[in-house]
């Protein structure tokens, strides 16, 4: 037997968003094949750009690859396959997420292991349907061609780390293409939608949406939203309506956490993220030392 030997990999999972719902509209064995050919899309992918197939866990396919580049590449061509050709056609359309990390494994028996790995893991499991999201690590080992293609989103808190860690999106469809949809009718919102942000704070209910724009919130009675809690700032963020996006902007000293319905919990400082869907959100205390001080919201 092989001892162990350590090398420095892009480690890479993607699964396929959504594949319980699958089993349970088409049945087990129609829904496995789908699975099963969505997988082998996205590992012939990895094999094309490098990778090297380490397992496959159901509906997720873990793989390695020298660089980082190599990743990105892999990461940006399993999306356009998936997307272009999904294996159940457009009567079953499948969505993919993918997560990759840089740095020191070891190596033994096929398999890797250790803290990179660990890491990679948990990127990709607070990644969202048709995402790919990387690391600083990964991102900063890019070259220049492919860097500009990475946008720090989000400081993510990830189970196990005591920091939290940045997050970048790599952007894997062509500009046009995305700048084309804008003004596509499909992807407008529908004339009715009422597009509001609702924010609770104890017994106060504040609106945002095309008659108020944005809102602060912080300790001084000046704010829309005033929280009593030492650990936020006077003015300690500001949530804005611009487009059809509602994002919450951190300017303060202990930072802002946000909590979303999904459980992914995202730490904010200096920085900003647009809010999805619902959840909670904390001024300068972490999820973990369970705040009492919630701002409530939710989107309609």
């Amino acid at each position: 037997m092989s001892e162990p030997t350590t090398a420095k990999l892009a480690v890479l999972f993607a699964d396929i968003s959504g594949s319980t719902a699958l089993y349970d509209k088409l049945g087990d064995e129609p829904a496995r094949q789908l699975i099963a050919g969505c997988t082998a899309m996205m590992a012939r992918e990895a094999a094309a750009h490098g990778g090297t197939l380490v397992k496959t866990m159901g509906d997720e396919i873990m793989c390695t690859f020298p660089s980082p580049a190599a990743a990105f590449e892999a990461a940006c061509a399993m999306q356009s396959e998936v997307h272009a050709s999904p294996p159940g056609g457009s009567a079953h359309p499948m969505y993919i997420r993918i997560g990759f990390h840089y740095g020191d494994v070891i190596c033994e028996g096929g398999d890797v292991y250790g803290d990179t790995v660990n890491v990679a893991a948990r990127v990709t499991a607070i990644t969202r349907a048709r995402q790919v999201l990387a690391t600083r690590a990964a991102a900063e080992a890019l070259p220049e061609r492919l860097r500009k293609r990475a946008r720090q989103i989000m400081r993510a808190e990830l189970r196990g780390k005591q920091e939290a860690l940045d997050v970048f999106q790599i952007l894997w469809e062509q500009d046009s293409t995305l700048t084309t949809r804008i003004g596509l009718a499909q992807f407008r919102k529908p004339a009715d939608a009422r597009n509001e942000l609702l924010l609770r704070y104890r017994q106060q209910l504040v609106v945002v949406n095309e008659q108020r724009r944005s809102v602060v919130l912080g300790r001084e009675g000046s704010c829309d939203i005033v929280i009593d809690s030492n650990f936020a700032s006077r003015q300690h963020a500001r949530i804005e309506l611009g487009f059809t996006k509602f994002t919450l902007f951190d300017h303060s000293s202990n930072g802002t956490h946000v909590r979303f319905s999904d459980g992914q919990v995202i730490q904010l400082f200096r920085e900003q993220i647009v809010l999805h869907k619902s959840g909670s959100i904390s001024l300068g205390v972490s999820f973990t030392d369970e705040p009492t001080e919630l701002i409530e919201f939710i989107l309609q």
